[in-house]
């Protein structure tokens, strides 16, 4: 029967290379905390209890992730990673299996840890690497017969062992009774005056306990993030990782390497996404949509056959199926597109409803507002729905037509099949299928001249 299952998270570390006021684990990975990646890479496993050594940032890591299922724990004198790991094992049993993993990993995948859990059984496991680049990382020492025989740190290693290609992840997979003496007689007798975690593989062999060596079937998974170079790095793997799934599931990707998932991103089959669009929350795409360049979508959802054109911003929006939005078209929270409804170029929506075919073409406001269905909205039109204190509501009926230039004073009502002439100020209710318009008469002023500089 396998051991209920134990983790704990390292995510004391100071990050000073980041140098950033930020707690380096707090620092985003495709739109979330690099640290909360780690935490949903652990939640898939379905252990018994997650347990996060923090240290550096203290109560804003905390609070950052405080809907986190995990029990924090305190690493006041940050002593090294066995003293960390020695932090969390008063509220571990020793029936248990600890898994360690690493709060500035995000790539870590549910599967690796799986697989490496499974490599552990009774004894003991450790997940390696051959990176292109083992500078910094921890050698891997192996027996003549091959087997794990310990670790070593690169500021302890010598010339031959630093040659080794096989690098610690600083992943691993302990049986907790084992673990807890293991870390009782670690010592700081090196480089750092630290208490290495990786020390307890030498332990284990000494007392006859088996140590599994599995290899990541890719290095992306266990880069550690210590600097911003390394987390643009990081960053770049995750949306090529993002880009694969969507191409898998039939999505056309003009270019894979510009494209931003930061949340989550579902589409249907015959989506087209251009280069350079973000994709932030939670976004769908229906069947058949085409994104065109340089767009940013956040929180919406996007029906079938709906065509995004270039440089438009999207944000809270429902959009119905073979709508139109675009080119820089902005979509604030509380838009509601329906069926084949058209929002243009320089158009801004916010809490609007426009109905299923009705065109806001360009060049307008509409804000707080319904527009019925095959309503035509002319060009520098503008719902004047804000009086410096409350928010009023316009209602423009169906098939209604408002002139360019129009200003609509709410709270106002335009009746269906409504006309306002361009250029009017409206304040008042506009009766259904009625010319209405204001202003005054236009007249001419014969031999009238434009007034001039005095140098002229």
């Amino acid at each position: 029967m396998t051991a209920p299952l134990s983790i704990v998270i390292l995510a004391a570390g100071a990050g000073t290379r980041m140098r950033s006021a930020l707690p380096k684990v707090l620092h985003p990975v495709a739109g979330r905390p690099m640290l909360a990646r780690v935490i949903d890479a652990a939640v898939a496993l379905g252990p018994d209890d997650i347990h996060v050594i923090y240290g550096h940032g203290g109560e804003r890591v905390r609070n950052a992730l405080a809907n986190a299922d995990v029990h924090w724990v305190e690493q006041a004198q940050r002593l090294g990673t066995g003293h960390a790991v020695g932090q969390a094992m008063p509220d571990i049993d020793d029936r248990h299996r600890v898994l360690v993993l690493c709060g500035d990993t995000p790539l870590i995948t549910t599967t690796t840890l799986q697989r490496l859990c499974e490599a552990a059984g009774d004894g003991a496991a450790l997940l390696t690497a051959h990176p292109a680049d083992p500078t910094g990382y921890g050698r891997i020492l192996r027996d003549a017969d091959g087997a794990v025989a310990g670790i070593v740190e690169e500021k302890d290693a010598d010339a031959a062992q630093r040659a080794i290609g096989e690098v610690n992840t600083g992943v691993m997979c302990l049986p907790a009774g084992h673990l807890r003496g293991w870390l009782d007689r670690l010592t700081a007798d090196n480089a750092q005056g630290e208490y290495y975690l990786t020390d307890v593989i030498a332990l284990a062999r000494a007392d006859g306990v088996p140590v599994a060596g599995t290899a990541t079937a890719d290095d992306g998974e266990v880069l550690g993030v210590n600097s911003r170079a390394q987390l643009a790095t990081v960053e770049r793997l995750w949306q090529r990782r993002e880009a694969d799934r969507l191409m898998a599931a039939g999505v056309t990707l003009l270019d894979p390497a510009r494209f931003d998932v930061r949340g989550e991103l579902r589409c249907g089959q015959d989506v087209t996404i251009d280069v350079n669009c973000q994709f932030i929350g939670e976004v769908s795409l229906g069947n058949g949509t085409v994104i065109g360049p340089n767009c940013t979508i956040t929180d919406s959802q996007i029906g079938e056959g709906v065509e995004i054109a270039a440089n438009s911003v999207i944000e809270g929006a429902v959009i119905a199926g073979s709508a139109h939005v675009g080119p820089f078209a902005r979509l604030r929270p509380g838009t509601v597109l329906a069926r084949g409804a058209k929002v243009g170029n320089f158009v801004e929506t916010k809490n609007a409803g426009v109905g299923e075919g009705a065109k806001i073409n360009h060049l307008s406001y509409v804000g707080d507002a319904e527009v019925g269905a095959d309503a035509n909205i002319g060009a520098g039109t503008i719902t004047c729905n804000y009086d410096g204190a409350n928010k009023h509501r316009t209602v423009i009926g169906e098939d209604a037509f408002i002139g360019s230039n129009t200003a609509l004073v709410a709270p106002v009502r335009i009746g269906r099949g409504a006309t306002i002439g361009a250029g009017s100020v409206i304040r008042d209710d506009a009766p259904e299928d009625s010319l209405t318009l204001t202003g005054i008469p236009q007249k001419s002023v014969p031999g009238w001249r434009r007034p001039r500089r005095d140098d002229d």
